[in-house]
């Protein structure tokens, strides 16, 4: 899969990308949108039994430079509810920033969960997570839901927030 406009390309992650997810996912650690603390050492390994390669999606510049990831998993594991994937992490490198690739990794991933026999996307958001939201809304997310002060992240209450879309139509 190629990124528009971005000299981008997505594919599934791989378990020798271990080193450089893990790298990118404490480069980016940020209050805007992480609920853990910030990362210590010593620093686990990225993949591991419920985080495995295959949930990830994964941005590439043509040297082969990891420029961001997206997390894309079942909702749950209820038989009733097999046909919603969830985003469950979406990072985006400093440097890549402004480039299209959080648009690009989101499209991908409508692309992969419509291949897993996908019918609806959903995620959540931080409330006070403007860029972000701003990205899902025009990618189609709309609001569902809300969990008032669901958080207390660095002395204040953060919402939740329940962002769902379709996969049927072609957007």
């Amino acid at each position: 899969m190629t990124a528009p406009y971005t000299g981008i390309r997505i594919r599934r992650a791989r378990p020798e990308d271990d080193a450089a997810l893990a790298e990118l996912d404490r480069a980016t650690w940020s209050p805007l949108h992480a609920v853990q603390p910030a990362p210590q050492p010593p620093y686990d390994p990225f993949f591991d039994s419920t985080h495995r390669p295959g949930d990830f999606l994964v941005a590439v510049d043509d040297s082969g430079r990891v420029a961001g990831y997206l997390r894309l998993v079942p909702a749950t594991r209820l038989a009733c509810n097999a046909h919603v994937r969830q985003i469950q992490g979406l990072a985006v490198a400093g440097w890549a920033r402004g480039r299209g690739v959080g648009r690009a990794l989101l499209r991908a991933s409508f692309e992969e969960a419509r291949r897993q026999g996908a019918t609806r996307m959903t995620l959540r958001v931080l409330g006070h997570n403007t860029p972000a939201r701003r990205l899902y809304k025009s990618e189609g997310f709309a609001v569902e839901g809300v969990l008032p002060g669901e958080f207390h992240l660095h002395g204040r209450y953060v919402d939740d927030v329940l962002m769902g879309r379709s996969l049927l139509d072609n957007g």
